[in-house]
């Protein structure tokens, strides 16, 4: 009979205890439940945010606020001040509604930690003053680029190569400036129609643009063969990827009657 009491005992209290595992269990689940909907303050992008925008503008312009999410819905580094941020611009271009994080921001431009933009490479070419828009050019600008060589030629289906002269085309349509370097001062040489040659000092500037890898590859091309010019776009500019300009197209008087 003992035997049997201290039995029913053991049984209880095993039962007891598996009850209580239970509701602990279960008590679990419901605070990670309640954890994963407990809602938390972040920051979120309103409007687009271009590349390059600084975050003082975008918060005048607007373009930034608070909100809440829950928190299973809170992306790894996530912001929720702009504290750590204040000083610097999107290296990225955020969505309306994308919420900010850290490492969509740095400093363009700044040479101990050049900062470039997600799937992008920097290059960097030699300009002189008007080459590069008389200076005006600065690191979170747009800019197109475009070439001329003044010995363009056409091979023809039979081999043969074709004189076109000088030829200016668009070759990167809009890229952002990442850095300006130093200024430096070079010499050039150039000969005038009697044959005689003159020296002058021209300034340059290292520019250091954003770039995939084939505009990379168009860019070495184009700086190999060709001048290079900068034009400093607005968000309003309009650029295409068109044929370009032969010197006939800027005086076609002089060319009327010149088979092409």
């Amino acid at each position: 009979m003992a035997r049997r009491s201290v039995l029913l005992l053991v049984a209880a209290l095993i039962a007891l205890a598996g009850t209580a595992m239970i509701v602990l269990y279960v008590q679990g689940i419901d605070a990670r439940a309640t954890k994963d909907q407990e809602l938390v303050e972040v920051l979120v992008a309103t409007e687009t945010i271009d590349i390059g925008e600084s975050v003082s503008d975008a918060q005048d312009a607007g373009k930034i606020e608070k909100s809440e999410v829950r928190r299973a819905d809170l992306v790894d580094g996530s912001l929720s001040s702009t504290t750590s941020i204040a000083d610097d611009v999107a290296v990225g271009t955020i969505y309306p509604g994308e919420q900010l994080i850290a490492k969509k921001f740095g400093t363009l431009g700044d040479t101990q930690s050049l900062v470039i933009p997600d799937d992008m490479m920097a290059m960097s070419v030699e300009l002189t003053d008007f080459e590069r828009v008389a200076g005006f050019v600065n690191p979170g600008n747009e800019v197109a680029v475009f070439t001329t060589t003044l010995n363009a030629v056409q091979i023809q289906p039979d081999g043969k190569e074709k004189k076109l002269g000088t030829y200016t085309r668009i070759v990167l349509s809009r890229n952002l400036v990442l850095g300006v370097g130093t200024t430096s001062v070079t010499s050039r040489t150039t000969q005038d129609e009697d044959g005689g040659s003159s020296t002058e000092e021209v300034a340059k500037t290292i520019l250091t643009i954003a770039v995939t890898q084939d505009q990379a590859e168009k860019l070495i091309q184009a700086d190999r063969t060709g001048e290079l010019n900068f034009a400093l776009l607005t968000d309003d500019s309009k650029t295409a990827d068109e044929p370009g300009a032969f010197l006939s197209d800027v005086y076609p008087e002089l060319f009327r009657g010149v088979a092409p």
